[in-house]
């Protein structure tokens, strides 16, 4: 079983680090909020995910596979949702341009996890993979390695909030963060 833990960081660290619904939000929320107003959004995702995968790891995949027809449900309710989340990416306003959104709060961001099919994906993944070393190792390798990974995400985004300060420049980074977004349900749309 100790030579799964190396691969089962690798696989955390490859999905947890790669462009996906969290990490662009995330990037977004970094860009228009800073570091520390997203800190429970980070939060949300970590924590969230990790116990999605503990969840999954308990059984829930298993009425996934006897009952598809809530996973196509549950698919069909993520795009929508994702494509509102695009949406309201897209329309964030600058700071001082009067209405300022707000960043997701922590319930917000772990009840995400359930709609978003990439963090569906690597769940199963994890516990199907790696279902030698049990779900709670699993999600405690996952939420050890998440968290970390999804702040470079928050780093990045408020690292371009400076040049973000003109207007033109955040519309245009709010638009590409929606478009790719809208971008990232290719391969639900595609199943």
């Amino acid at each position: 079983m100790n030579t799964l833990i190396l691969p089962l960081m690798s696989f955390a660290f490859v999905s947890s680090i790669t462009p996906g619904p969290n990490n662009l939000m995330l990037m977004a929320s970094g860009a228009n909020f800073g570091f520390r107003r997203t800190v429970p959004h980070m939060l949300g995702v970590a924590l969230g995910f990790t116990f999605m995968v503990w969840l999954m790891g308990q059984g829930a995949a298993q009425v996934f596979a006897r009952w598809p027809v809530l996973r196509t449900l549950l698919e069909g309710v993520s795009v929508l949702y994702m494509l509102w989340l695009a949406w309201k990416i897209a329309h964030a306003s600058a700071p001082g341009e009067g209405i300022v959104g707000r960043p997701m709060t922590f319930l917000q961001a772990a009840a995400f996890q359930w709609v978003n099919p990439k963090a569906w994906a690597m769940a199963l993944g994890a516990v199907t993979i790696y279902a030698a070393l049990g779900p709670l190792a699993i999600a405690a390798i996952f939420g050890a390695v998440n968290l970390p990974s999804v702040s470079v995400w928050v780093l990045m985004g408020q690292g371009v909030r400076h040049w973000l300060a003109a207007p033109a420049r955040l519309r245009a980074f709010n638009w590409t963060m929606a478009a790719l977004l809208v971008a990232s349900l290719y391969p639900v749309l595609m199943h």
